[in-house]
């Protein structure tokens, strides 16, 4: 192969490094830089650099480069040895003159360099001459693989109205060729489509605007983009990406009423807050560039207000204040609608807003009537007598003034006896006194009617304050215990007391306390107003005695500051208590007690011994009983009473059924009795029987009787076991009449006649035939 066409078709160059094991590490810096021959000498091995190209492929082996000893004097003596990655599959030396072949196509992508050891022997010995040394032969890229967009296809967003320039995305091939030789790897961008809106840097790939566009034209463009390697040179390969621009709305257009006039109408009887209409304005933006808010600029009369639909972006007008037909039939409003976020990049297109007009009727309905106010406050001494006047309300037909109205008042029971109201003029009375103390407030609804149409009905709301007088004398807040010791020296405070009072002062509560002038004790306390609505009680000698004096009543007197002053007497009860100078509470109280019971303390000890005496005596009975209670009766004799029960669950056939179990398994052989065959017992039952009904149940002829039965129970196999009843009759003795039994029967069947049933009619022949006195015995 000539030199010009090795140039031509070189992508990937072939790099050969001698490297002995220890030395490895510095293998990669031995690095071919040029193309000429050159031969050098490492460790005895004589090499030249080569070159071959990826994909290169030809029907003969190509030769790549020598490896050469310069111990081998060409006498054939030596061979050559090739091992490691790619030998004897893609790699071939021949070992007479180590000269080295590629027998198959190369791929740079698919492994980019081989590792290879040389090693030359002697033929004779079979030992080397050289040591073996390692080889990192690297291929050259050639430009067979396409651009590809990974990431594709492409979405992006930008701003409508963006100016040109501005960065859309970027978009960006890769190439599997080897970017850092030649231009295989090399991409150029190019536009397909998208002109003239878009552009696109040919070597990054970044994507920008061409020009304003607005999205309320179009918002989605469909962008292609071109990427080609070998910088776009004839023969490069190409690939292509898809890239969505979508336009983002800003706010650049401001709303437009659909209608420049609106009409509507509302109802004189309309509560406020009823809609009276709706406004809409349009805005060609979208999200919150189209919110808007609606406001009204001219209304004189603050009749409406309009509040926005944030959902629909309608304008709600709404009734603010109550229309009256009669006084005005016609409002006009004047509604604007602004955009809430405007953009001052925009402020150059116009104001972002606009204005309409709305006319709104008022229809006449009959209307109930009117109260004068809405609330009524009124006023009356607490104390006054039923029937005076509290107050007036006033209500009025809006229709006309002249149709009267009935007035009546809505309240509770307790109330209609407390107010009533005059149907035809709205004066309100009291029915009795009212007290402040028990209600300072009365507050109750009163209605007005249209009397041509009494489903007209109007409310107010009157509020009546009782105003105090001054009817309730101060009192003691609480009833005090008040000690003193009996070593009280004089002018000792014992007691802190103050006063309150139900009524209302408007100047504020003033109580004066003082000692009644008829009191017998004044000489032992006396009380010192504190000028503070609180007074102290101070001891007027030293030294009680609980002797002779166990307690003093002292009668304090309070008035008040009203008009006219009102005077109490609270009576304090003074306790003389067994004590030196302070008083203990616990102590006082106990020997006000025993005082007041007439006990001393030697007489409550021993009350309270007799009670625990009485107390133990008590337990001690009781547990007694309790013991006695536990013992159980007849214990020695339990043994007796002791049975068995064995159940079973077999009907047998029958009472001639003697087949069906046997019933002495059941006895034991402590049960079982010597058998003694029974005896025809006809006879004798029949006069023990009659014996038995001339005696009592106590004669010797009726226990005979029983205990002859209970021996032949217990000696009869065929009777139910041993824990069985037995039931006999006793019919008494002395009974006229005799037995009814057939057991006491001394005539048989044979000795009466039953010819009397023939003469009982048809039903009873059969019966006659069966008993008459004429059947034969074979009947």
């Amino acid at each position: 192969m000539d030199s010009s066409v090795l140039l031509r078709l070189m992508v990937m160059l072939v790099q050969l490094w001698p490297c002995s094991p220890s030395r490895q590490n510095s293998r990669a810096q031995d690095t071919v830089q040029s193309f000429t021959e050159v031969r050098r000498v490492k460790r005895g091995w004589l090499w030249e650099p080569f070159f071959v190209t990826e994909e290169q492929i030809s029907p003969h082996p190509v030769y790549i480069g020598q490896l050469k000893s310069d111990l081998d004097k060409q006498d054939g003596n030596l061979k050559y040895i090739l091992t490691g990655e790619g030998a004897g599959s893609f790699f071939v030396i021949d070992e007479y003159n180590g000269k080295i072949y590629v027998i198959q196509k190369l791929d740079r992508e698919k492994k980019p360099f081989y590792t290879l050891r040389a090693e030359a022997i002697n033929r004779s010995t079979q030992l080397p001459v050289e040591p073996e040394s390692e080889f990192i032969i690297k291929v050259q890229d050639v430009n067979d693989n396409e651009p590809q967009f990974l990431d594709g296809p492409y979405v992006a967003t930008v701003p409508e109205m963006s100016p040109e320039g501005t960065s859309v995305t970027q978009v960006t091939a890769t190439d599997a060729d080897d970017p850092s030789y030649g231009n295989s790897a090399r991409l150029l961008y190019s536009l397909i489509q998208g002109q003239p809106y878009f552009s696109v840097e040919p070597k990054t790939g970044v994507i920008r605007m061409a020009s304003e566009m607005d999205r309320e034209t179009k918002d989605q463009y469909l962008v292609i983009i071109q990427a080609k390697d070998m910088v776009g040179q004839p023969g490069a390969f190409s690939a292509t990406a898809t890239v969505t621009i979508n336009l983002s709305d800003v706010n650049d257009n401001p709303p437009k009423f659909q209608q420049r006039l609106y009409y509507m109408s509302v109802s004189e009887e309309a509560p406020v807050g009823t809609t009276v209409g709706k406004v809409f304005a349009e805005d060609s933006d979208i999200g919150d560039n189209a919110a808007m808010d609606y406001l009204i600029e001219e209304d004189s009369s603050d009749v409406f207000h309009i509040i926005t639909n944030n959902e629909t972006q309608e304008g709600i007008v709404l009734l603010k204040k109550r229309v009256d037909y009669e006084s005005r039939r016609r409002h006009s409003i004047q509604v604007k609608a602004v955009n809430r976020y405007i953009d001052e990049r925009f402020l150059k297109k116009g104001p972002f807003e606009d204005t309409t007009i709305v006319k709104i009727n008022v229809e006449d309905a009959d209307e109930p009537p009117v109260f004068t106010l809405e609330n009524y406050m009124m006023e009356i001494f607490e104390g006054a007598m039923g029937g005076t006047l509290v107050g007036v309300v006033t209500a009025r037909d809006p229709d006309d003034a002249g149709i009267p109205v009935r007035y009546s008042i809505v309240h509770s029971m307790h109330l209609k006896r407390l107010f009533s109201i005059n149907e035809h003029n709205g004066a309100i009375i009291t029915t009795e006194p009212l007290d402040r103390e028990i209600a300072s407030w009365h507050n109750f609804t009163v209605t007005a009617t249209e009397t041509r149409n009494p489903e007209k009905i109007t409310e107010a709301n009157v509020y009546v304050q009782v105003l105090d007088v001054n009817d309730n004398a101060p009192e003691f807040p609480k009833n005090y215990e008040t000690f003193v010791c009996e070593n009280a020296v004089s002018g000792q405070q014992i007691q802190s007391i103050s006063a309150v009072d139900q009524d209302d002062s408007a100047e504020g509560h003033h109580f004066y306390f003082s000692l009644a002038q008829e009191d017998t004790n004044s000489s032992h306390f006396s009380v010192k107003d504190n000028q503070d609505n609180t007074a102290g009680i101070f001891t007027g000698k030293s030294g009680f005695r609980r002797e002779e004096q166990f307690f003093f009543y002292l009668p304090i007197l309070i008035q008040d500051n009203g008009t006219p002053p009102l005077t109490s007497t609270n009576t304090l009860t003074v306790t003389v208590c067994d004590c030196d100078t302070e008083v203990n509470t616990f102590y006082c109280r106990y020997g006000a007690f025993m005082y007041s019971l007439g006990l001393s303390t030697e007489a409550l000890v021993a009350v309270l011994a007799c009670i625990l005496i009485f107390l133990v005596f008590f337990l001690a009975i009781i547990t007694i009983r309790q013991q006695r209670k536990k013992k159980p009766p007849f214990s020695e004799k339990m043994e007796e009473f002791r049975e068995n029960i064995v159940s079973y669950d077999d009907e047998g056939g029958g009472e001639q059924d003697t087949e069906a179990f046997d019933i002495s398994a059941l006895r034991t052989r402590a049960v079982m009795r010597t058998h003694r065959p029974r005896k025809k017992a006809a006879s004798e039952i029949q006069s023990l029987y009659r014996q038995s009904l001339q005696v009592g149940p106590d004669s010797a002829i009726f226990r005979q009787f029983i205990s002859e039965k209970l021996q032949e129970a217990n000696a009869d196999p065929t009777v139910p076991p041993y824990d069985s009843l037995q039931t006999y009759a006793f019919e008494g003795t002395g009974s006229l009449a005799g037995s009814l039994s057939s057991l006491g029967s001394n005539t048989s069947d044979m000795d009466q006649s039953y010819d009397y049933l023939a003469d009982w009619g048809p039903h009873f022949k059969q019966l006659a035939g069966m008993y008459s006195s004429h059947r034969t015995v074979g009947d």
